[in-house]
């Protein structure tokens, strides 16, 4: 008996799928009632909107038993606006029916189609549709169909009993046709091998309307499918997230090993992922429910055995792709979005808001690609084309009640390098510490980002492995030509440094990013833009028009076929010039021509020099991607230049880019990781860092190089004086009468941000140039001066002049930075922040606004000008080089350190 088989129907646009899907469903006795699209009641199409525009937007699923089978039908979107929901399903199909309208024929978003079903190496039957329609010919279909798809997709319709049948099935193979001529027949276990191998692809035709065809197709389908052999350990494939009414979360999968029961425990630790250090954060989350859905009704169950499509609760960190237990998770998807669109919100919407429910939608839909601009401010997504922006437009209203608008579409471009190059990059500011090295290396075309390491775990320690990885991961990187998302690349961490003492997990992450920046700084770039294989069927009259326009497109030409009427072109030519072209065509064409396209991937650009011109993007000048790195001289953070970097970075990964004509660069890989696997000494992470606290312990050569060109030489615990502070703090004269106000701990210096920015000329110069850069010189100057002072700092820079801003509290290493509100200047925050802690705490304030300290007077705080907050900055420095010196001298007395051998 055969059970669990997943068939998913797929097909072009108005092909007649979700009337095929009813027809199969009817005749099974699934259905009472026949429903039509056109009268908005099929079994399928359960959302209103479908029901509303007559098409189908999101997948669904409906159980459909016939004679001793069990099939879970999955109905797909056909408009090629939602083929990526399409393509999600592909992961867990056994079977596909592609269905062709017999009016049409193979038309170009059935290639696509056709071609992602080859991709994943899915079995397919053909059903070709509306036959019952007038000037429909089964032979010159049939004929059109193995043209354009494969010649061994055969008709199967009526012919079961028929000798030339097996004969040209038997064609198909030459095992299968040695044993036809040998026994003088095929058995239907031999043909279900052959759909099974995708070497046979059996062809019905009938109208699913007239449910003629509709039961030689089912018996079909019963007759030449076999379940697959599944493994006895659990295994599962997630395919699509959505939510019920009641705002579940749902997690769409396919049971591929083992049995899945209500109360499991699934993760994403599996060996495979570990082995293969991914740096995804691990997680263990339960199985509330399963629920095997049927239509838009479903029956829970406690058990989901091997092949079944089931949606689960409880689950909230899983995502379209992911395998699960011994599951391989699948390939990013081969559809992808080619414009993006500016979202435009209400006048009064909170953008943070809508910004964190739209994220609701992308985890269903991750092709959305939200993207926040902190430098615009500004929401961006990327879509298929108008309808999925009309559709989108819809749900976002119906689930927030959010009326959305979108800006003018821009194509989507990417960039990635030519050649390999290494980045590396430092992150000491102080009490911070981590450094990274990368390889960068060209891709296949369309492969997107793979990341590994070849560092041995003796160099880094796994752990730090794992959070480089992660980080590397988490977010989308943009390169240094136009500010476009990377891909096509592969990144391997080489090596890489921590502190046992000063190192955390955001230090990886600002090097690791910093270490991408820096080696696109140096690479070879490519801006990449999307290209289309097109199809254009015109008549004979008009092909001198087609061939002028395409050649002004593109080079890449063919003359497909031609007979006494019409002509097709195919080829391939970038989005940008195809976007407006169909217009042309019906007009020159008077309305009987027709362009098909499909995307084909991104390939180099056009004419990048004109689209880096009307970008105008500066690598350097982008504050939220820096290239360049922080290290930290005589006690002091300092920034370094991206092509400085080399001649301070503290380690040599040894790796070496072989240079043309030499090894390739994964053979220069494997050498690497051999060496470094090999001869890494055997030690603790607590050996290959520094310590600070134990100074008196062994160290090896290089790290006591790194300490001593940082800090100077190194001295022992014994010998380190006290701190000295930089001033000495006056105690409150005593007064007469009450006695003094004691005040508790932590004191709190309050700092007016953009008004120090103004007073101080070095700020004030750098923020005419770049403002952001001089409020985080302001953070880092303040960080530094919070580590000698025994006072809490928070750092104020009022937005009242940001739309629909909110306060905004961030900790910048150990001082507090706060974005004031809309309407808030920071002088109205300072007054009552002030208040609320003058009573109980010493409150200083920092600013040259004189106005200010009649407030703050009455509340029982101090002013400091801008000018004597500076001094006593720069004399906090001084005392800081001053104790480093007296260490210095001190150290020449202590016993020396004894370098290991």
């Amino acid at each position: 008996m055969q059970n669990n088989l997943a068939i998913g129907i797929l097909a072009h646009v108005d092909a007649g799928k979700t009337t095929l899907s009813e027809a199969m469903l009817f005749k099974a006795g699934h259905l009472k009632r026949l429903g039509r699209v056109d009268h908005r009641d099929t079994f399928l199409d359960t959302n209103e909107m479908e029901r509303r525009r007559g098409i189908t937007v999101f997948s669904k699923q409906a159980i459909l038993s016939f004679g001793e089978s069990t099939f879970t039908l999955i109905d797909t979107p056909g408009h090629i606006d939602f083929s990526g929901e399409a393509e999600r399903t592909l992961s867990v199909l056994d079977y596909a029916i592609l269905v062709i309208s017999g009016s049409d024929g193979v038309q170009g978003h059935t290639e696509t189609l056709w071609q992602l079903l080859a991709q994943y190496n899915i079995p397919t039957f053909l059903f070709v549709n509306k036959m019952d329609l007038p000037e429909t010919s089964r032979n010159a279909l049939l004929e059109d169909i193995k043209k354009q798809l494969h010649e061994n997709c055969i008709s199967f319709s009526d012919r079961q009993n028929d000798r030339g049948f097996e004969e040209e099935i038997a064609m198909c193979d030459e095992e299968t046709l040695a044993d036809f001529l040998k026994n003088d027949r095929i058995d239907d276990a031999a043909v279900a091998s052959l759909i099974r191998e995708r070497k046979l692809f059996p062809c019905f035709f009938g109208s699913a309307l007239k449910l003629k065809g509709v039961d030689d197709f089912l018996n079909g389908l019963q007759r030449y499918t076999a379940t697959p052999d599944y493994p006895d350990e659990f295994g599962a494939m997630v395919y699509k997230i959505s939510r019920d009414a009641q705002n579940n979360r749902l997690t769409h999968l396919k049971v591929t090993g083992g049995t899945l029961t209500v109360k499991d425990s699934l993760s994403n630790t599996n060996s495979a992922r570990l082995d293969n250090l991914s740096g995804e954060l691990p997680w263990a989350e339960k199985v509330n429910q399963i629920r095997i859905y049927s239509g838009e009704k479903y029956q829970t169950t406690d058990k989901a055995f091997p092949g079944t499509i089931c949606a689960v609760t409880g689950l909230n960190h899983t995502y379209p792709g992911l395998g699960l237990g011994v599951q391989n998770s699948y390939h990013s998807p081969t559809l992808e979005p080619v414009l993006s669109f500016r979202l435009i919100l209400p006048e009064s919407y909170d953008p943070h808001v809508a910004l964190r429910q739209l994220r609701e939608l992308e985890e269903e839909d991750p092709l959305l690609a939200i993207s926040w601009n902190q430098q615009t401010q500004e929401i961006h997504l990327q879509l298929m084309g108008e309808v999925q922006m009309e559709v989108f437009s819809q749900i976002v209203s119906d689930r927030f009640g959010m009326e959305i608008t979108f800006g003018k579409g821009k194509v989507v471009y990417k960039e990635t390098i030519s050649e390999p190059v290494i980045g590396m990059a430092h992150f000491e500011p102080l009490r911070h510490y981590a450094e990274v090295h990368i390889l960068m290396e060209p891709a296949e075309r369309g492969s997107g980002l793979h990341f590994d390491t070849a560092c041995s775990e003796d160099i880094l320690a796994r752990n730090w492995q794992q959070s480089i990885l992660s980080h590397l991961k988490e977010r989308e990187h943009v390169g240094v030509l136009a500010g476009m998302p990377i891909t096509d690349m592969k990144i391997t961490l080489l090596t890489g440094k921590a502190h046992n003492k000063h190192t955390e997990g955001g230090d990886f992450r600002q090097a690791a990013y910093r270490a991408i920046r820096q080696g696109l700084m140096q690479a070879k770039c490519l801006l990449l833009e999307p290209w289309y294989q097109f199809r254009l069927n015109i008549p004979n009259e008009s092909v001198g028009r087609a061939m002028t326009d395409l050649q002004r497109i593109t080079d890449d030409i063919f003359l497909s076929s031609s007979d006494d009427s019409r002509t097709f072109l195919t080829g391939s030519a970038p989005a940008v010039q195809l976007q407006n072209y169909s217009s042309e065509i019906a007009s020159y064409t008077r309305g009987q021509g027709r362009l098909s396209y499909t995307f084909m991937g991104f390939a180099p650009c056009h004419n990048q020099e004109a689209i880096l011109s009307e970008q105008n993007y500066d690598a350097q000048r982008d504050v939220e991607n820096p290239s360049d790195s922080v290290f930290c001289f005589d006690g002091a953070s300092v920034i370094v230049k991206w092509d400085e970097v080399k001649e301070h970075i503290h380690l040599n990964s040894g790796f070496v880019i072989p240079q043309e004509g030499q090894q390739s660069t994964e053979a220069a890989q494997a050498v690497y990781r051999a060496n470094t696997h090999a001869e890494s000494p055997k030690k603790s992470q607590a050996d290959s860092t520094l310590s600070l606290d134990k100074a008196s312990s062994s160290l090896d050569k290089e790290l006591q190089e790194i300490y001593e060109k940082t800090y100077g030489p190194v001295k022992r615990r014994d010998f380190l004086p006290k701190p000295i502070r930089a001033h000495k703090k006056t105690e409150p004269m005593p007064l007469k009468g009450p006695a003094p106000l004691i005040y508790e701990k932590p004191d709190y210096l309050l700092v007016d941000g953009y008004n120090i920015i103004y007073a101080w000329e070095d700020l004030n110069i750098l923020s005419q140039d770049n403002m952001d850069a001089a409020r985080h010189m302001l953070m880092d100057i303040l960080s530094n001066y919070r580590e000698f002072h025994d006072r809490e700092i928070i750092l104020v820079f009022d937005a009242y002049r940001v739309k629909g801003g909110i306060t905004k509290t961030e900790r910048y290493h150990n001082i507090t930075v706060v974005y004031t509100k809309q309407a808030e200047t920071a002088d109205t925050y300072i007054e009552k922040t002030t208040y609320q802690m003058g009573k109980k705490h010493r409150v200083t304030v920092a600013s040259a606004d004189g106005t200010i300290q009649l407030i703050i007077g009455g509340h029982g705080a101090l002013r400091i000008t801008p000018r004597a907050l500076r001094d006593e900055i720069e004399q906090t420095d001084a005392d800081i080089s001053d104790i480093i010196k007296k260490n210095h001298q001190r150290a020449k007395l202590s016993s020396r350190i004894t370098l290991p051998k």
